[in-house]
């Protein structure tokens, strides 16, 4: 039966063939929360080496994998040879190195066509803390640096400083 002003003709990608699932909710991206990281995670995190860091992949198509940073240099990118394989298009060959200065990692972007990406801000290189989520193309990954305190380098321990 048809109503006024439609055709007795079947439609063609009309509403015959859609079908309405209703509103699909997606999870809130405000980063990482309290608490989201595994039993496992957190115990990984806490057994780092000193002056080693750890990459917890938040999204992409390894959601969970983990990358030890304990090297002076490690480059992610598409390429097979890249230390952080990531095989996405959205990925340049050699996208971006996580590079050990004194203390700290240093995320550069060594030339990526897509940029990387630091707490949804692009940079050239920029220093890694605890909670900074490193976007590479597709992928976010979450830094966790070593929670082991580096040794001091001043005087010995219980010796006096003297002016």
């Amino acid at each position: 039966m048809t109503t006024p002003g439609e055709s007795a003709e079947p439609r063609r990608g009309g509403s015959d063939t859609t079908v309405t699932f209703g509103r699909i909710e997606l999870p809130i991206d405000d980063g990482l929360q309290p608490g989201s990281l595994t039993a496992e995670e957190q115990t990984a995190i806490s057994a780092l080496p000193r002056h080693s860091a750890l990459l917890v992949m938040q999204r992409g198509p390894a959601v969970g994998s983990r990358f030890l940073l304990d090297a002076d240099r490690v480059v992610a990118g598409r390429s097979e040879h890249a230390d952080i394989f990531l095989d996405d298009v959205t990925v340049s060959r050699k996208h971006a190195e996580f590079v050990r200065e004194g203390g700290q990692f240093v995320v550069r972007d060594i030339g990526s066509l897509n940029g990387t990406y630091v707490n949804r801000n692009r940079v050239d290189a920029v220093g890694l803390v605890t909670g900074d989520e490193v976007q590479i193309g597709k992928y976010r990954l979450t830094f966790y640096a070593s929670p082991v305190l580096d040794e001091p380098t001043g005087p010995a321990e219980g010796a006096a400083e003297h002016p």
